[in-house]
């Protein structure tokens, strides 16, 4: 039996759309706007696709709602300075409920939405495309699903210009941190990037001042030019792995002229300089076996040994099950040796101490 044949555009209530292969593409959107919800089926048909630009410039649109059905919002165009898709300069969108159903976030998909302030990508998605959030100046929270491999794998800009994001979790099934990912963010205070990472993009994180440190797993094995560029207050970048291989030896941290790296016993590549910046071998241990450790009249500490000048937190947890940490104490060794002190060990039954990079 051959596949149906579209002819002309057709229509359902607010929305036009294309038929092939017995499901529906939206293609454009001609409703009032607020709160919309796009349907699973039409006649009968699952919708499958939202077009390229679909609901562009809707300036009336405040939140959409994506069903399962869904599984692809095709590419937007590019523009000079940015992409524009399905859902860009839609500006006063605040919300987007996305279906677990979508596998790919096209071009530009929700560029310049400056309203939107939350999002969470499904664990369905694979792929968030180049531009995708570009220059979504209010987003404040980011949470990227479990299936996401790469964050703008092309041009790049999946994320940049958030200016009012703090803190973002790049879990490890991201394997690619496209370029641009997060750059001119200028909010960005805090990053957690998840063993898995394996590449880091040309200007990942570039001019993004609030930086102050970064932690890399050992699954970074490569940063492109400028990666942590314009980072005018990143002093620390905390390897946890082997030196990654440098694709411009040199230009990862231009115009970070701050930072010093620091790296772990027993990985390998490191010299006296990385990218054109210091190391420093980050090796803190607890003394366990001198006579500072123990219970003493103003409460239970010891002895914190390394190299001469690293920076260290210390934490403490009464509930490992819970992973919560409450830091105690920041500082530095400056002669190669601080002693820690709890004063209020005595108001918990049990306390568990750990050393962390800040």
């Amino acid at each position: 039996m051959a596949a149906p044949l579209l002819i002309g555009t057709l229509h359902a209530q607010d929305f036009e759309y294309t038929i092939a292969n017995g499901s529906i593409t939206i293609t454009n959107y001609t409703g009032p706007g607020g709160n919309v919800a796009i349907p699973a089926t039409i006649a009968g048909m699952p919708v499958t696709a939202i077009g390229a630009q679909a609901f562009l410039g809707r300036t009336t649109l405040t939140a959409i709602t994506i069903p399962d059905s869904v599984t692809n919002i095709e590419d937007g165009f590019l523009s000079r300075g940015g992409g524009l898709g399905a859902f860009g300069f839609c500006s006063a969108l605040t919300n987007v409920s996305m279906g677990n159903g979508v596998i790919y976030l096209g071009i530009g998909t929700f560029a310049l939405c400056n309203n939107l302030t939350q999002v969470s990508i499904a664990d369905s998605v694979t792929t968030v495309g180049d531009f995708a959030f570009h220059n979504c100046a209010s987003l404040t929270d980011v949470k990227i699903g479990k299936s996401v491999t790469q964050l703008g794998p092309g041009t790049g800009y999946a994320f940049d210009g958030s200016t009012n994001l703090a803190r973002v979790r790049i879990p490890g099934n991201v394997t690619n941190i496209g370029s641009y990912a997060f750059s001119y963010s200028p909010s960005l205070a805090g990053i957690t990037i998840e063993d898995g990472v394996s590449l880091i993009g040309d200007h990942a994180f570039s001019a993004c001042p609030s930086l102050a440190n970064v932690t890399l797993p050992a699954s970074v094995t490569t940063i492109k030019d400028g990666a942590f560029a314009i980072g005018a207050n990143l002093a620390g970048v905390y390897f946890k792995g082997n030196a990654p291989t440098l694709s411009e030896p040199g230009d990862v941290f231009y115009y970070s002229s701050n930072i010093t790296v620091y790296y772990l016993p027993g990985t390998t590549g490191w010299g006296p300089t990385y990218a054109g910046r210091p190391t420093m071998l980050w090796n803190p241990q607890a003394q366990t076996t001198d006579g500072s450790f123990g219970v003493r009249q103003n409460g239970f500490g010891f002895n914190i040994a390394g190299t001469a000048g690293i920076p260290i937190v210390v934490e403490a947890s009464t509930n490992l099950e819970a992973g919560s940490w409450v830091a105690l104490q920041s500082s530095t060794l400056t002669n190669g040796l601080i002693y820690f002190s709890d004063p209020q060990w005595t108001n918990y039954s049990r306390r568990n101490y750990r050393i962390r990079s800040p």
